[in-house]
């Protein structure tokens, strides 16, 4: 099955140096992801701009949830 929603998000690249210090490489494909609250489902795969994009890793802060999500070709 097939569910599809929408959630409003801060979506923005995730920069060079924090790319390095995080995953010792540079992927420009990577996006971070900025929520109120955790998506709360398992989910393959988000769609930004007509691209998909898998789950990397995500953190549950005071102020919110954020997620790097990778692109994905599947």
């Amino acid at each position: 099955t097939e569910l599809v929603t929408s959630r409003m998000a801060n979506v923005t690249d995730l920069g060079t140096n924090r790319s390095i210090q995080l995953f010792g490489d540079v992927d420009t494909s990577r996006k971070v992801i900025r929520l109120m609250v955790p998506v709360g489902t398992n989910w393959s795969y988000c769609k930004i701009e007509g691209k998909k994009y898998r789950q990397v890793t995500a953190t549950n802060a005071l102020k919110g949830h954020s997620m790097i999500v990778g692109e994905y070709h599947g």
